[in-house]
């Protein structure tokens, strides 16, 4: 059994930074591309920012380009989503994403929920103004 467990959500004032962790437990974390997304109340959630398996590629969504950092440390099996200078329309439930990759595919991105496999519980993030 796969499990995604997220942490380092909080309050945090505009401007501000937070760093959220996903621990997987159950499989060998190598061989996972991950991903992050948010859901704001009464919105869809949506793609913030992913990763490949290999760690050599990633991806953001625009408005969080310069500002918010994926990586994945295999050792720890734990990825993480480092966010700098947050802003208060980005309050939401941050939940973080697995999907199982084989070598062939250990290069890519991917960005739509639904290729992802497994899913974490979620963490809030309240950016006040």
């Amino acid at each position: 059994q796969v499990q995604l467990v997220e942490s380092g959500g909080g309050l945090v004032q505009a401007g501000g930074s937070l760093r959220l962790s996903c621990t997987v437990s159950g499989r060998t974390f190598s061989i996972y591309a991950m991903g992050w997304f948010r859901q704001a109340p009464g919105k869809e959630r949506e793609f913030v920012a992913a990763i490949s398996r290999s760690g050599s590629n990633r991806n953001y969504v625009d408005s969080v380009k310069g500002r918010f950092t994926i990586s994945k440390d295999n050792a720890k099996n734990t990825g993480y989503l480092q966010m700098n200078s947050l802003k208060p329309e980005e309050t939401a439930v941050y939940y973080c994403a697995a999907k199982r990759t084989t070598d062939w595919n250990r290069n890519y991105v991917y960005t739509p929920a639904h290729e992802y496999d497994y899913w974490g519980q979620g963490t809030q993030v309240t950016v006040s103004s």
